[in-house]
């Protein structure tokens, strides 16, 4: 199929669509010009970014999504977080010398493959929210396999850079390398085993995933990983009953408050959320220590202000957000929480050392209290792809999903030509710091914490936006920079996207793009102590805009991952 236009913005009526590929938003927008709702185009781009975004997402991972109702003024939150076997448990990935194993051997195995929750989340979405069947809604993603897409710079440089990995195992090497070779720009890449497995999916419902055929390919896959002659690789878990137990997961948002704007996220075992939250509520904070609002410092201060903020969500988010029972949601999101922390540690003129200390989320804010304890930042997460849609009666879905690492464990199930997850890496192989809790180790049926932040944003009860993106741990980063930009800095949303970015996570250093790196901004930020390492790309947003009189607005990136794809049912 030729590739469809691409365009960073669109703006009209009819809804709005924005994802980092131009099949996968036409094919979403020609769900809405056909009368489907947001969430039915959310099913169908997302199942097409399966085809051409296969080392970022499909049908061997799992995600989270929000869905804003305008009918009823819910949003709902959905977690098909990938799930660990019910043999897990805290020493899983300790070797006999009760070390740590190697991560990279982890990753690139059947040890690190969760089970997959992407397919049930559609089936449960497409028969509860949805107005069209899910085969109708999976028929164009199966015809885009079947018959093929142009490769572009980024799906040739991703294959490049897995090659090496994807040749150890041959039902990898026979469908991304065809013909033992990367696929260029400008070729025809046809995946007829994905065509089979949508079709699957098609005639027998996910049940072929979690009970049936499809099931049993990937127990086989996982557990039983076929190599390349001289190559062997660690052994998966999941069986049978853990594909039959898996469920979606219908937890209440995450809510807080942003200039007057409610802001809608991800809850636990995403941290996506809540780091978001406090990172918006800690810039709050600063405005009140300083008397100098956020709008109205200069660039520099308001990139040291973001540094700052996210750095500070992240002490709180490693050491409290995971999938555990307990976790004080409330109070990391409250606006108290928030100004004790800013009291504490907030400095106009000069970075906190890294790392910055955990907070003691009590609910007793009245004091500039001391922090509770230092924790060294954890090994970030990576991959992963967003989308977001928008239809004609004002529903907004914001939808995150990935297979972890770019490429995922590196194994296909033969026969289906879709890449397993590695997700269980994202689980923390020890604690992070000897005696201080780990939320995040691995255990029975647990789900690794995600960074995942997929957000609405609502004005009195009505969806005004939706947003979010992929990059692993800068997920949160990216999220809450392009909402702030657009916010506070009064950027047109494309150019929020757009904007360069900063990501202080709070490791050794501050992240940034080049163009903040080398010119005065990153010169003004080393002056306040932020030690900056550089990194060519930051995220890959994509959002839309609800504008008051009633049009849509969406925004994609204009270069990062060779640009993104922003459309709208009537341009006119």
């Amino acid at each position: 199929m030729p590739a469809p236009e691409r365009s960073p913005v669109a703006v009209g009526t009819g809804g709005a669509v924005s994802t980092v590929d131009p099949y996968a938003t036409q094919i979403g927008l020609d769900v809405l010009a056909d009368g489907g709702t947001a969430v039915d185009a959310a099913i169908a781009a997302a199942a097409a970014l399966g085809v051409t975004e296969p080392y970022s997402a499909g049908i061997g991972g799992g995600g989270f999504l929000l869905h804003h109702d305008a009918e009823t003024g819910e949003t709902r939150s959905y977690d098909s977080r990938e799930t660990a076997p019910a043999t897990f448990t805290e020493k899983t990935f300790l070797g006999e010398d009760g070390e740590p194993l190697p991560f990279g051997e982890v990753v690139s195995s059947g040890l690190s493959v969760g089970v997959p929750g992407t397919p049930a989340l559609w089936e449960r979405l497409a028969a509860t929210e949805g107005t069209r069947p899910l085969g109708e809604l999976l028929a164009p993603a199966r015809d885009l396999a079947r018959r093929g897409f142009v490769v572009d710079e980024t799906f040739s440089a991703q294959t490049a850079a897995n090659a090496e990995r994807f040749r150890r195992f041959p039902a990898t090497e026979r469908v991304y390398l065809p013909g033992g070779e990367v696929p260029q720009p400008g070729d025809v890449f046809r995946n007829p085993g994905m065509a089979r497995a949508y079709d699957e999916l098609i005639r027998r419902g996910t049940q072929t995933l979690y009970e049936g055929p499809m099931a049993r390919a990937v127990v086989r896959a996982a557990r039983y990983p076929r190599t390349a002659p001289g190559v062997e690789v660690l052994a998966g878990q999941i069986t049978a009953a853990d594909l039959a137990a898996y469920e979606v997961l219908e937890p209440e948002p995450v809510r807080s408050d942003y200039r007057g704007l409610e802001v809608v996220g991800m809850p636990v075992p995403s941290s996506g959320g809540i780091a978001v939250a406090e990172s918006l509520n800690l810039l709050e904070a600063y405005d009140e220590l300083t008397g100098e609002p956020l709008p109205d410092v200069a660039e520099d201060a308001y990139l040291h202000r973001f540094a700052e903020a996210s750095a500070t969500a992240f002490a709180d988010r490693n050491r409290y957000v995971g999938d555990v029972p307990g976790v004080p949601t409330a109070e990391l999101v409250s606006q108290g929480f928030a100004d004790e922390r800013a009291c504490e540690l907030f400095d106009a003129d000069a970075a906190a050392a890294r790392p910055i200390p955990f907070g003691t989320p009590d609910g007793q804010y009245e004091d500039c209290a001391s922090a509770a304890g230092t924790q060294e930042p954890p090994r970030d997460d990576h991959g992963t792809t967003h989308l977001t849609v928008a239809d004609a009666s004002g529903d907004v879905v914001s939808y995150t999903l990935t297979i972890e690492q770019t490429g995922g464990s590196g194994i296909t199930v033969p026969g289906y030509g879709f890449l397993l997850n590695n997700e269980l890496t994202d689980f923390s192989f020890v604690p992070v710091t000897a005696g201080v809790p780990d939320p995040n180790l691995p255990g029975p049926g647990k789900r690794p914490r995600s960074s995942m932040a997929p957000t609405v944003v609502l004005q009195d009860g009505v969806a005004v936006g939706g947003l979010g993106s992929p990059g692993g741990a800068t997920i949160i980063t990216t999220t809450a920079q392009v909402l702030v930009g657009a916010v506070d800095r009064g950027l047109p949303l494309v150019d929020a996207v757009a904007a360069p970015r900063v990501s202080s996570r709070n490791g050794a250093t501050t992240t940034v793009e080049p163009a903040i790196a080398d010119g005065p901004l990153g010169a003004a930020l080393r002056e306040r102590g932020h030690e900056l390492s550089t990194s060519a790309e930051i995220g890959a947003a994509t959002a839309v805009r609800v504008l008051p009189d009633g049009r849509f607005e969406a925004a994609a990136e204009t270069s990062r991952r060779g640009g993104g794809s922003a459309g709208v049912v009537d341009p006119g």
